[in-house]
């Protein structure tokens, strides 16, 4: 009896496992094994795989199985560390954040504008901008140290709503000094979206990541 055919058959179930894979756009574990298994069980008697192919072979099964098995964990430990991380985002409500950040909500109230200096500044200049972006008002300030600074803004009685700040600095020398705009408050609630943690503080969300140090309000 010819063996033409009986190749044929092996050659025909291998490549039926591919194409049914390829339609993934991957070959998994199962998927190569059966295609190896098809091989040994179609091989001509005459003419046995040669063993150093055959121990390639076996060498990429278990290099794809380790792969996945890599895979597998690496998703687990992401929704433990998601699953901490939202955990920890909801022992903050109740907590004063101070977080990266550069809008207030003006009510007709003083807001505090806090920002971070990175290093000493002689001068600076706070601008802020309505919802439309539109320059509303600007505070002067000068010889302020590194680190976090705070002013009071009087918002216009025209300005009502979300707006944004930006601040510039410069030290004696009248060279730049970086500063990053900031936002603190009581946290009030957490939202999950699109696998990211949102804080609820005042009117505003902020990012869980954005948060730099976390305190006890005075109720706590």
């Amino acid at each position: 009896m010819s063996d033409t055919s009986t190749i044929q058959s092996a050659a025909g179930a291998a490549t039926t496992t591919a194409t049914t894979a390829s339609t993934r756009n991957v070959i998994g574990k199962d998927e190569f094994l059966k295609m190896l298994i098809a091989q040994l069980k179609h091989q001509d008697p005459m003419n046995p795989m040669d063993g150093t192919a055959f121990t390639a072979q076996l060498a990429q099964f278990s290099s794809l199985e380790q792969l996945q098995n890599i895979n597998t964990q690496l998703t687990s430990f992401t929704r433990q560390q998601q699953s901490l991380g939202n955990t920890q985002a909801v022992n903050l409500i109740g907590r004063e954040v101070l977080a990266k950040g550069d809008t207030v909500q003006a009510e007709g109230t003083p807001v505090d504008l806090s920002y971070q200096l990175k290093g000493d500044a002689a001068t600076g200049l706070v601008r802020i901008y309505n919802a439309d972006g539109e320059l509303v008002d600007a505070l002067v300030f000068k010889n302020q140290k590194q680190g976090l600074n705070t002013l009071t803004w009087n918002p216009p009685s025209s300005t009502v709503g979300r707006c944004t700040f930006e601040v510039s600095a410069a030290d004696s020398a009248g060279k730049s000094v970086g500063v990053d705009a900031m936002i603190q408050g009581e946290v009030t609630g957490v939202n999950y979206r699109d696998g990211v943690t949102y804080l609820s503080v005042g009117n505003r969300e902020i990012a869980f990541s954005d948060v730099v140090s976390v305190k006890k309000t005075s109720t706590n």
